[in-house]
């Protein structure tokens, strides 16, 4: 694995993180949030990954897809998808301007607590990419020191 590599693989992990943080503040963002464009109240965004790879071309990719079995590649996010598995929530507000005949409120599927977890999740997977990063920077800046 090249030095490049390892820079490219630590920076796509800490922009995939960097985007799940800002999924998640949009969540924090709208947790009450009853009523949206289409009239709906928000559902929860869940962001999901995957590895990062190339569409074959040629038998070159395939061998070079084999061979980098070995290798990291890095991570991409793949989608952004509602949260439509947590129920919403329903709450008694009569004086609510949602609220429907019976009084209820329906609330977004939003929870602070699994969403701070997440976030503090996030947190440390970027701070873990960028150790690793100044890691890498640092041996390759060893490398050319001990080259002079």
């Amino acid at each position: 694995m090249s030095m490049f590599t390892a820079f490219n693989i630590n920076a796509s992990g800490m922009t995939a993180q960097r985007y799940r943080m800002d999924i998640i503040a949009e969540n924090v963002a709208n947790a009450s949030t009853t009523r949206t464009a289409d009239g709906t109240p928000y559902r929860r965004k869940v962001v999901t990954f995957q590895e990062k790879s190339s569409s074959p071309t040629s038998f070159n990719w395939v061998l070079k897809r084999e061979k980098d079995n070995y290798t990291g590649k890095g991570v991409k996010v793949s989608s952004v998808q509602e949260d439509t598995w947590t129920p919403e929530k329903l709450v008694y507000d009569p004086s609510h301007p949602d609220a429907d005949e019976n009084g209820y409120v329906t609330l977004p599927n939003v929870n602070i607590v699994t969403e701070m977890t997440n976030l503090i999740d996030a947190s440390r997977s970027y701070e873990a990419n960028s150790t690793a990063f100044t890691a890498s920077k640092s041996m390759a800046l060893k490398g050319l020191e001990i080259a002079q």
